[in-house]
């Protein structure tokens, strides 16, 4: 076996087992967490205070224009880094062939050099991001191991790709298996760093709305 047989076989397999259970058992921990009784008397209906959570879960993904001042850099990069991660995950013929092979659904693809393109954009935002975290005093303080592996594996997981799709620096198999295990490991770190934010940014929002919204507030 060697070293692409073995990223796409059994570390690959490994992965996605411990990131189904991770990301499952996560998930339950927080579902299981004890939440004290709320005893006010609702100022709305319960649909009406679900609505709100939903109208929060949208609303507060848009910057708030109070501040847009001071945080339209930060949050221009972050989400044009996150779009361009949505664009390589997929849009690129490989990524779907293989979410095929998973889900058994697929969709049209951009070309590959348009891809590339985006990846390495998207490559050059989170230099941009990094390089704020590094010198802004406050988030330098705010940072910890987390932050900086969480970025660390995702842009290696870019890196590995570009070298890929371009053929630079070594035979393609081999970019190709240092691509698959960057992903393996990114897949691996998932559940218990702080990229599950994937998965909690959208239901904490609309809780938060649904709570407000039950007491009264404007969400």
């Amino acid at each position: 076996m060697d070293l692409l047989q073995f990223a796409r076989g059994p570390a690959l397999k490994f992965a996605l087992i411990v990131f189904c259970f991770g990301v499952l058992w996560r998930l339950t921990a927080v579902f299981l967490l004890r939440h004290e009784r709320t005893l006010s008397e609702p100022r709305h209906p319960v649909f009406r205070a679900l609505m709100g959570g939903l109208l929060a879960a949208g609303s507060r993904s848009a910057p708030h224009r109070e501040f847009i001042r001071r945080t339209g850099y930060s949050e221009a990069l972050g989400y044009s880094y996150h779009i361009g991660l949505f664009v390589v995950v997929l849009a690129f013929g490989p990524h779907i062939a293989f979410l095929k092979s998973l889900f058994g659904v697929s969709w049209p693809a951009l070309p590959n050099n348009l891809v590339t393109v985006i990846a390495a954009l998207t490559l050059t935002l989170m230099l941009a991001v990094l390089l704020r975290r590094l010198t802004h005093r406050v988030l330098r303080l705010l940072s910890n191991f987390d932050d900086y592996f969480s970025w660390f594996i995702t842009a290696l997981v870019i890196v590995t790709g570009l070298m890929a799709s371009t053929h630079f620096g070594a035979p393609y198999e081999q970019l190709l298996a240092w691509h698959i295990l960057s992903f393996d490991a990114l897949l691996v770190w998932f559940p218990f760093g702080k990229l599950m934010h994937a998965f909690y940014i959208f239901p904490s929002r609309a809780i938060n709305g649904y709570a407000l919204a039950r007491k009264g507030a404007s969400v």
